[in-house]
C-alpha cells in the first residue's frame, strides 16, 4: 500500500512515497514525458487551412442634401408665386446600391493537409486568412476592390451682396430689400431676352463674347435669386456593409431614413430595406457508397474543395425590388475531397483555386521523375 505524507520544505510542497518500487516508476514516467509529447506533435505534419463562406458588400451611396432659407424667403410667393420653406432643413436619398463578392474563412470547414514523403506537395498557398488557394502553384489573393468616392470640386459660392445694385445695399427695410431685387432680377431676365432676339443694344461681336455675356446675367439672377429661393449643398457619403448569408430568407439589412440617412436596424425612425436569399440549387447532392468511402479514407490526406451553389440575392424596399443579383456561394454547396493519389511520388499536379469560392479553377499534371 501506498501510503503519501506532506513534507514542506523552504516554503516548497512537496508529495513523497515510502514505497521506492513506486517513486522510481514515477520518476521514469517523468523523465520520458517530454519526448512522448514531441512524438505526438510529431505525428501531425500538414498544413491548416479554411475552405470560404460568400457573401456580399453592399456600397450604398446617400446623398445628402442641407437647405437654408434665404433673408427674403417670406416674399418669394409675393414676387415669384413660390412658396419656399422658412425653416433650415437637412434630407438624405439613395442614389445608388453596388454589389460586389466577397469571401471570408469558413470556421466550420477547418482541414489539415497532410504534407509527408509519400506525396509530392512541395507549396502550398494560402490567403492572410487562412482560405487554400493553390498546391504546388503560386497563387495571389484577390481583394474585393473598395468602391471609393472621389468628390467633384465645389464650386465657390456666390455671394448676393457682390450683385446688389446701391439702392438695393441702402434700402431701409426688408420689404423695401425685396421689391428693389425682386425688381432686378427681371430687369436682368428681360436683357437676357432681349439679347436671344437680338433686340439688345448692345450686341456682341462673336459667340465668344455672346456667352460671356450669358453666363455673367445667369449668374447675377442666380446670386439674387438665392436671397428668395435660398440655397442646397449637396454632399455624396458611401457606406459599405457586409452580408454573409447562412440560409434562405428574408432578413433586414439595414434601415434609412429620409431625414437621418442609414440608421441602426432597431432604430425605428428608419424604413428597413431586406435582403432575401434564394438558393437555386445549381449542385446536385452526391451519394456516396460504402466503396467510395473505404477508398477515400486510404487515399485521404485531409484534401478538400468547395463546389458551391448558385444563389439569387433580391434587395427591396418592402414594396419595390431596388436589386437582384445572382453569385456562386460556398457554403450553400458541397464539400469535395480529392484523392492523395494526384501529388504521388511518380506524378504530381498543381492544382488552383478560385479565391472567392474555394473550387477548383485549373489542375495541371507535372511530372516529378
Amino acid at each position: 500500500m501506498v501510503t503519501p505524507y506532506d513534507h514542506k520544505t523552504r516554503g516548497i510542497h512537496r508529495l513523497c512515497f515510502t514505497n521506492r518500487p513506486v517513486k522510481r516508476l514515477l520518476t521514469l514516467a517523468l523523465a520520458l514525458a517530454p519526448f512522448a509529447m514531441q512524438t505526438q506533435a510529431q505525428s501531425i505534419e500538414g498544413t491548416s487551412y479554411y475552405l470560404p463562406k460568400n457573401g456580399m458588400r453592399f456600397t450604398v451611396k446617400v446623398e445628402k442634401t442641407q437647405y437654408r432659407p434665404g433673408r427674403l424667403c417670406q416674399y418669394a410667393e409675393r414676387y415669384f408665386k413660390k412658396r419656399v420653406a422658412q425653416q433650415p432643413s437637412t434630407s438624405y436619398r439613395i442614389i445608388g446600391i453596388e454589389i460586389d463578392p466577397i469571401a471570408v474563412p469558413d470556421t466550420s470547414k477547418h482541414f489539415t493537409l497532410t504534407v509527408d514523403k509519400k506525396h509530392s506537395i512541395g507549396n502550398v498557398a494560402t490567403t492572410n486568412d487562412g482560405r487554400l488557394l493553390a498546391i504546388n502553384a503560386k497563387a495571389e489573393e484577390t481583394d474585393t476592390p473598395k468602391r471609393v468616392f472621389v468628390p467633384a470640386k465645389r464650386p465657390e459660392p456666390l455671394n448676393p451682396n457682390d450683385y446688389m445694385t446701391e439702392d438695393i445695399l441702402n434700402s431701409g427695410s426688408m420689404a423695401k430689400m425685396a421689391e428693389l431685387t425682386a425688381k432686378e432680377i427681371y430687369d436682368i431676365r428681360d436683357s437676357r431676352n432681349q439679347l436671344s432676339r437680338g433686340e439688345a443694344d448692345n450686341l456682341p461681336k462673336d459667340g465668344a463674347q455672346l456667352k460671356l455675356m450669358y453666363d455673367n446675367m445667369n449668374r447675377q439672377e442666380e446670386a439674387l435669386t438665392q436671397l428668395f429661393y435660398g440655397t442646397e449643398n449637396k454632399d455624396t457619403t458611401w457606406t459599405s456593409l457586409n452580408f454573409i448569408p447562412t440560409k434562405e430568407g428574408s432578413n433586414i439589412l439595414f434601415r434609412f431614413s429620409k431625414h437621418f440617412g442609414l440608421v441602426d436596424d432597431d432604430d425605428l425612425s428608419g424604413e428597413p430595406y431586406y435582403i432575401n436569399i434564394k438558393d437555386l440549387h445549381s449542385v446536385a447532392i452526391p451519394q456516396s457508397t460504402d466503396a467510395d468511402k473505404k477508398k477515400e479514407d486510404k487515399n485521404d490526406i485531409g484534401l478538400r474543395v468547395s463546389k458551391p451553389s448558385n444563389i439569387r440575392v433580391t434587395l427591396t424596399d418592402g414594396k419595390n425590388i431596388i436589386k437582384t443579383y445572382e453569385m456562386s456561394a460556398a457554403q450553400f454547396g458541397n464539400v469535395e475531397s480529392i484523392s492523395g493519389e494526384m501529388f504521388g511520388k511518380k506524378q504530381s499536379c498543381q492544382l488552383l483555386l478560385d479565391p472567392l469560392t474555394g473550387s477548383v479553377k485549373a489542375i495541371k499534371v507535372l511530372t516529378t521523375e
